[in-house]
């Protein structure tokens, strides 16, 4: 017999029943049940209960077991009665009667609860993630990652595309997010950094000749976390491909995701649908203004309207006054409030100022009635007009965001969003994909007064050099692309600017001299300028592509190892100092920036 284990917890059935077996793993939970001992026996692949009594030579032993000791335990397969039966445990018909354990290591008190699944301090889970990732929910996650990456790459390589790795040291970039620092010892006084992304090596690789390419990328960036975020170090499926339009990327990478997430949808006894092939193509302009923001959930069946005209010259003079000077009013329909008090209008334009805007406007709508002052002041013919203008019903009220242009389409898709939420609009069991396209190419940087890329300065400008010599800077378009599920965006992505030629006047726009792209820049434009294939690609995140399968709210639930919310490593107490004799071999003096007594 195998010296610890002949099945795995979860193996056994009811055809094993009368077999000499030997288990191995953690003690999940004893239950005694006068003078008879119930042990719930837990590893990677399940749970299987044990029995001892007063006839068990292992009572003894067991009983005296901590939670999550290992221990080894030897036994005959019993059939359960009928009664105690357990159908939502894969061994639920047997459960193994207990005739030696041996214990491999024992527990001390737990810091924290393993066996259940209540919230707990997060300083706590990650000081000890170790214990963490025991608990059923989060082990199952982190399985659910492996399971997604490892199906991608077969989904991938069905594609035509090659995996490659590309360089962890490499040079710091001035564009994109804050670099993490490698000193160089051998190189006194210079530093290497951590890719932020394989870009411009995914990019060489085309360069290269090799067509079409991908890898399950690390990338590291110093930047903040958030829900969707985690700070220091992600992974995403970068991938690049040659000789292609926006739509071929499209067409290669959207089977992959549909497939996955169709694949995993039933995850966790869940079932969702996913939003049929292609996904919808939306432009950027259409989804600020319908949606509010440039990641929309389509799941949300509410479309902002743009309604600046119908209140020009109207009877609502602060309305009237705002459009007068150029700015907007962007309305939000409110479906089925008639039966909603007031209190639910007034604290949505409380919640409105607790976001830092001014407030948030409304019209109620009951049996065609209206109410409220903005409806009050505008007529009951104005409002009648703009409620059939945007389809609304006889029991649909309206909320408005107005002002500047950039603040009222901020506060209307918040609006949007919330407003749904608060009447359970947004269905939980869809995935719903889209792509937003036609991104604007530059945009106007109120602080430096000077026109920037609005979003990747390598991206090609829709009608390439000509449109860059003969049209407004803010009104080119560009081949850049988001893909975006649920209103998380998965990633962004664009055909590339190949051309050495049109590079130098794009960035020339943005206010950069040929020099400093021939320094910054170097390794990418100087291969540019020896034949490069038209190309593009994109890089969907595999931390999102996990949360949102997983249906978790925060990203850290997804990772096996993540960092706190200020970037640290709890459990490894990193970041740290390091000895006196590691900085002199690099070169290194750290300050003493404390005020000085």
């Amino acid at each position: 017999m195998h010296a610890y284990r002949t099945h795995t917890c979860g193996q056994l059935r009811a055809a094993d029943v009368g077999s000499g077996v030997r288990l191995s793993g953690w003690v999940h939970r004893k239950r005694d049940h006068g003078g008879v001992l119930f042990v719930d026996l837990r590893d990677h692949y399940g749970i299987t209960q044990i029995v001892a009594d007063s006839d068990s030579p292992a009572l003894a032993t067991l009983d005296a077991l901590k939670l999550e000791t290992v221990v080894t335990v030897d036994g005959t397969v019993k059939a359960r009665a009928e009664a105690t039966v357990n159908a939502d445990l894969a061994t639920g018909a047997i459960e193994l009667f207990a005739t030696a354990a041996n214990v491999q290591s024992a527990a001390a008190e737990l810091p924290l609860p393993v066996a259940a699944e209540q919230d707990y301090p997060e300083e706590i889970r990650l000081r000890h993630r170790y214990l963490d990732l025991r608990r059923e929910r989060l082990h199952a996650n982190i399985v659910l990652r492996s399971n997604v990456i490892a199906s991608i790459r077969r989904r991938m390589i069905d594609q035509g595309f090659t995996e490659f790795q590309t360089p962890i040291l490499t040079a710091s970039s001035p564009e994109g997010a804050r670099d993490y620092l490698v000193p160089s010892r051998v190189h006194p006084g210079k530093f290497y950094a951590l890719p932020q992304a394989p870009q411009m090596f995914k990019q060489l690789l085309m360069v290269a000749g090799f067509d079409r390419y991908f890898q399950i990328a690390p990338c590291f960036r110093d930047e903040d976390a958030r829900a969707d975020r985690s700070p220091g170090e992600f992974y995403q499926l970068d991938f690049e491909m040659s000789f292609v339009t926006q739509e071929d990327v499209f067409a290669a990478i959207e089977p992959v995701l549909h497939g996955i997430f169709e694949e995993f949808a039933s995850f966790g006894g869940r079932q969702r649908q996913v939003s049929p092939l292609p996904f919808r193509r939306i432009p950027y302009k259409e989804s600020m203004l319908r949606y509010g923001n440039d990641k929309p959930d389509l799941r949300n069946p509410i479309l902002i309207s743009d309604v600046s005209d119908r209140f020009r010259d109207s009877g609502f003079g602060r309305f009237a006054s705002i459009v007068e000077a150029g700015d907007v009013v962007r309305a939000v329909p409110a479906p089925g409030t008639a039966g909603q008090s007031r209190k639910f209008f007034d604290d949505m334009n409380g919640w409105a100022q607790s976001e830092g805007f001014a407030g948030l406007g409304y019209a109620t709508r009951k049996g065609g009635e209206w109410g409220g002052p903005i409806a009050k002041n505008h007529g009951a013919e104005g409002m009648d007009a703009m409620a059939d203008a945007l389809g609304l019903g006889p029991d649909d009220g309206l909320f408005f965001a107005a002002g500047k242009e950039a603040d009222a389409v901020r506060l209307a898709g918040l609006a949007r969003t919330r407003v749904a939420t608060q009447l359970g609009l947004i269905d939980p069991a869809r995935f719903e994909f889209c792509w937003i396209v036609d991104f604007p190419m530059y945009e106007w940087h109120e602080d430096e007064k000077k026109i920037d890329f609005s979003h990747n300065p390598f991206s090609m400008p829709q009608g390439g050099l000509e449109a860059l010599e003969g049209k407004n800077p803010l009104e080119v378009l560009a081949y850049q692309y988001d893909i975006v599920c649920n209103g998380v965006e998965l990633s962004s992505g664009a055909i590339r600017n190949h051309r050495p030629d049109i590079m130098y006047k794009a960035f020339e726009i943005a206010g950069y001299k040929r020099e400093e792209v021939d320094a910054e820049f170097a390794g990418m434009i100087g291969a540019f300028k020896y034949g490069a294939p038209p190309h593009g690609g994109s890089a969907p995140g595999i931390d999102r592509i996990v949360m949102l399968l997983a249906d978790e709210p925060n990203i850290r639930e997804v990772i096996v190892f993540p960092m706190t919310q200020k970037a640290e490593d709890l459990m490894m107490g990193a970041p740290a100092q390091v000895r006196p004799q590691q900085l002199r071999e690099l070169h290194i003096r750290t300050l003493d920036t404390a005020p000085k007594p």
